[in-house]
């Protein structure tokens, strides 16, 4: 297993595709053999140690098969760069600046990176039973210094949960598109991410009180986002973030890249492993295929 956010250390494990193709071969076994053709489980190794011959049928596995980095066409070196400077980097990349570093166009920068976010979407698996913060925001569209809620067309409406410790920090954060702010719109991130268990604090908005029959909800004035400060530094955080490395992001998207602002977030404590846990992610993903992600390259 990789650890740590040394780019030159992550060179030298990485060297060339084999060393890539190698990791794949190891993360793939650990979750154990079954041929992809006719589910035997037994096989040899092939030459190089990394592609798996079933005993059974003969189908020859490559570590690639049946992962997010199936079919990937400028190497599997680069490709492991690309997913280590998504998770391992504070602040990301854009799909021009992959490009640019990695030869690659544009294009197929995009694509990969939409795959490794897809990867880096939550499971659900685990919501926030803590204290927790909730409030909605928008981006995009003209800029307002106007308080409160907008129902400009051109802004993306978003809502965020923001689980915080006992310390007063932030744990864990998470995203979501909402269509308006109705109580059945703002209920989907209680539903998706939150415990029934959790405290959960929001501002004064009616659209949070029919929840607050199924959640224990607490509701105050949000003085200016004074009253909240940890999710209104979130939100301020990935609102620049989102400004300044992608400047414009398709609101068929959005999702995805919050996926990503999300991903780091959680596992902030957690950077020694965040790479290694990421590719595992990709290895257990199914295949996405290019048609099956709405093209937003202009």
């Amino acid at each position: 297993m990789f650890k740590g956010e040394n780019i030159i250390e992550f060179q030298k494990k990485f060297h060339n595709d084999d060393a890539c193709q190698t990791y794949l071969a190891d993360i793939k076994l650990s979750n154990g053999y079954k041929c992809l053709k006719c589910g035997y489980e037994k096989f040899s190794i092939r030459t190089k140690g990394y592609a798996r011959e079933c005993h059974l049928c003969h189908h020859v596995e490559s570590p690639t098969a049946n992962t997010m980095f199936h079919k990937v066409k400028f190497g599997l070196q680069k490709a492991f760069m690309i997913a280590f400077e998504m998770s391992a980097t504070t602040k990301g990349l854009s799909a021009s600046q992959v490009a640019k570093r990695y030869s690659i166009t544009r294009k197929t920068a995009w694509y990969f990176m939409q795959k490794v976010r897809l990867a880096m979407e939550s499971s659900n698996n685990f919501p926030i039973e803590n204290i927790v913060q909730v409030d909605e925001f928008v981006f995009g569209g003209r800029e307002s210094l106007k308080q409160g809620r907008s129902n400009d067309s051109r802004k993306k409406k978003l809502i965020a949960a923001v689980e915080i410790s006992d310390t007063g920090k932030v744990k864990r954060a998470y995203f979501q598109k909402i269509e308006d702010y109705s109580a059945e719109s703002l209920r989907q991130i209680f539903d998706t991410h939150i415990s029934k268990k959790a405290i959960v604090y929001t501002d004064k908005w009616t659209g949070y009180k029919p929840i607050g029959k199924d959640y224990n909800i607490t509701q105050k004035y949000s003085d200016k986002g004074n009253s909240m400060k940890q999710i209104h530094t979130i939100i301020h955080q990935v609102k620049s973030w989102i400004r300044s490395v992608y400047s414009w992001v398709d609101e068929g998207h959005i999702e995805k890249y919050l996926a990503e602002f999300s991903f780091r977030i959680n596992r902030s404590i957690y950077k020694q492993t965040i790479f290694h846990k990421l590719i595992e992610r990709m290895v257990v993903h199914k295949v996405v295929e290019f048609k099956l992600i709405k093209l937003a390259v202009k």
